[in-house]
């Protein structure tokens, strides 16, 4: 059934900082579907220079998003230490919520604005996007239909690069503002998706540091070893210190076949001698530039979360989904500062 305008889903945005602009194009593309009321930030700068949707009434009052009813959504896209206070607001105000990655910026936070949109009965959806890529999701279907067999081992490698005028932005890399360096900025949606295929490891070893590339107060490398309650393993690395920057590569090993995904395409050789190529290469933001990549996973995240609000499902990319990179991300840090193996436990719902 075709969208007339008068059923578009009216939301707003909050932020329109570096990370908007992959958002703001999904957004146009999807004009049909949704009309973008307010944009929000606190910096009236940001608002004079950023190309914001046609229409869209630009604000510095939070309160004029709170107090219009007929918003019904709204998109944070604001720096990760912000996200609770701001969706406790929303989410009391009755306004579905899709938040930019990461959830916050560490476990616990993370698992009270998951709770504050439970109990408030608001939608709750995260821009972990790489999960709904073609490639993506086709590897997800063979995984689900046992294709690959029983899991062996797995490896998720994040080898990008930032220059250190990237680190010198205010805040960037910071444990107060963003919660760490690469693996809660950057890795995070490669780690994501290693754990919506293998579930949650029990146990995880980890070690980070901050390469002589860089200064800034969290890691810029990080390597961990993940092990499954099967006996199945899998090891991450991740770093913004490899010079220009690579594709990420995530690999999984079955007892009936492999596949491995890099930039978008993912390869599966089965023992039974077939073998299938899924997706077109893109480009990730690994470089010099963290926005050089393609919008439409953007927009496939969105699509779906206005798809959901409008017909009061749970989005593909939930907040609780969201919690076990949280997790992993927070042993893999804890146990590089302890120097011992950190034991995982089942998150209550």
């Amino acid at each position: 059934m075709s969208v007339t305008p008068t059923s578009r889903l009216r939301l707003a945005v909050i932020g329109a900082g570096l990370g908007s602009g992959p958002h703001f194009k999904s957004l146009q593309d999807l004009t049909a579907e949704a009309e973008v009321v307010w944009v929000h930030t606190r910096d009236a700068s940001r608002l004079a220079t950023t190309p914001l949707p046609q229409g869209a009434m630009k604000t510095t009052r939070l309160e004029d998003i709170l107090e219009d009813a007929s918003v019904r959504a709204v998109l944070v896209l604001t720096p990760p230490n912000s996200h609770l206070e701001l969706v406790q607001r929303l989410a009391q105000a009755g306004k579905h919520v899709l938040v930019e990655k990461p959830l916050e910026i560490d476990l616990e936070r993370a698992q009270a604005l998951v709770r504050v949109c439970d109990n408030r009965g608001v939608l709750l959806a995260v821009m972990l996007q790489h999960r709904l890529r073609q490639a993506a999701t086709r590897l997800h279907g063979l995984i689900n239909a046992g294709a690959l067999g029983q899991l062996i081992s797995a490896s998720a490698s994040v080898r990008w690069w930032r220059p250190q005028s990237y680190y010198d932005q205010p805040g960037r890399g910071t444990l107060a503002r963003d919660g760490g360096g690469v693996l809660i900025t950057q890795a995070i949606h490669t780690l994501d998706l290693l754990l919506s295929y293998t579930g949650l490891p029990v146990r995880v070893m980890g070690m980070a540091s901050t390469s002589p590339v860089h200064t800034l107060e969290g890691e810029d490398c990080a390597c961990a070893l993940l092990h499954y309650a099967n006996g199945a393993m899998a090891t991450v690395q991740a770093t913004t210190a490899a010079y220009p920057g690579f594709p990420e590569r995530l690999e999984l090993n079955g007892t009936l076949g492999s596949a491995s995904l890099e930039a978008g395409v993912l390869q599966v050789a089965f023992m039974n001698g077939q073998t299938l190529t899924v997706g077109d290469g893109q480009g990730s933001g690994g470089g010099a530039d963290p926005m050089a990549f393609d919008h439409a996973a953007h927009r496939t995240v969105l699509k779906d979360f206005i798809d959901a609000v409008r017909h009061g499902r749970e989005p593909a990319v939930t907040g609780r989904s969201a919690l076990a990179a949280q997790q992993v991300i927070g042993a893999i840090m804890a146990s590089s500062r302890t120097g011992t193996p950190v034991v995982l436990q089942s998150l209550t719902p």
